[in-house]
Protein backbone atom coordinates (compact mmCIF):
# COMPACT_ATOMS: atom_id res chain seq x y z
CA UNK A 1 0.00 0.00 0.00
CA UNK A 2 1.74 3.44 -0.81
CA UNK A 3 2.14 6.23 1.68
CA UNK A 4 0.05 9.02 1.31
CA UNK A 5 0.69 12.41 2.05
CA UNK A 6 -2.44 15.05 2.53
CA UNK A 7 -0.63 18.74 2.29
CA UNK A 8 -4.27 19.96 1.30
CA UNK A 9 -4.01 23.40 2.73
CA UNK A 10 -0.45 23.49 3.00
CA UNK A 11 1.27 26.56 1.22
CA UNK A 12 4.54 26.20 -1.10
CA UNK A 13 7.09 25.00 -0.51
CA UNK A 14 5.47 22.49 2.23
CA UNK A 15 3.84 19.78 0.00
CA UNK A 16 7.50 19.79 -1.78
CA UNK A 17 9.22 19.60 1.46
CA UNK A 18 7.14 16.44 2.65
CA UNK A 19 7.16 15.02 -0.27
CA UNK A 20 10.81 15.10 -1.00
CA UNK A 21 11.06 13.74 2.48
CA UNK A 22 8.62 10.98 2.06
CA UNK A 23 10.44 10.04 -1.19
CA UNK A 24 13.79 10.15 0.17
CA UNK A 25 12.66 8.08 3.57
CA UNK A 26 11.15 5.23 0.64
CA UNK A 27 14.18 4.92 -1.61
CA UNK A 28 11.56 3.35 -4.13
CA UNK A 29 7.87 2.17 -4.36
CA UNK A 30 4.69 4.38 -4.50
CA UNK A 31 3.68 7.79 -2.62
CA UNK A 32 0.48 9.45 -3.14
CA UNK A 33 0.55 13.10 -2.11
CA UNK A 34 -2.68 15.30 -2.07
CA UNK A 35 -2.67 18.96 -3.18
CA UNK A 36 -5.09 21.22 -3.59
CA UNK A 37 -3.56 24.27 -5.35
CA UNK A 38 -2.06 24.14 -9.18
CA UNK A 39 1.37 25.59 -7.56
CA UNK A 40 1.68 22.43 -5.73
CA UNK A 41 0.86 20.21 -8.42
CA UNK A 42 3.24 21.44 -10.65
CA UNK A 43 5.94 21.87 -8.08
CA UNK A 44 5.51 18.44 -6.46
CA UNK A 45 5.61 16.74 -10.05
CA UNK A 46 8.69 18.67 -10.98
CA UNK A 47 10.92 17.58 -7.78
CA UNK A 48 9.53 13.98 -8.29
CA UNK A 49 10.63 13.79 -11.66
CA UNK A 50 13.77 15.77 -10.80
CA UNK A 51 14.65 12.58 -8.30
CA UNK A 52 13.50 10.15 -11.05
CA UNK A 53 10.04 9.38 -9.93
CA UNK A 54 7.07 8.52 -12.11
CA UNK A 55 4.08 11.00 -11.79
CA UNK A 56 0.85 10.60 -12.50
CA UNK A 57 -1.86 13.12 -11.75
CA UNK A 58 -5.86 12.24 -11.50
CA UNK A 59 -7.89 15.10 -10.56
CA UNK A 60 -9.66 13.84 -7.19
CA UNK A 61 -12.15 16.46 -6.77
CA UNK A 62 -12.81 20.12 -8.05
CA UNK A 63 -9.47 21.91 -7.03
CA UNK A 64 -7.74 18.90 -5.64
CA UNK A 65 -5.18 16.73 -6.92
CA UNK A 66 -3.83 13.39 -6.08
CA UNK A 67 -0.37 12.72 -7.57
CA UNK A 68 0.72 9.33 -7.67
CA UNK A 69 4.46 8.70 -7.58
CA UNK A 70 6.58 5.54 -8.42
CA UNK A 71 10.18 4.53 -8.51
Amino acid sequence: MAEIIDARGLSCPQPVLDALAAMNRLGSGSLEVLVDTEASKENVSRAAASKGWAVQVQDSAPGEYRLILSK
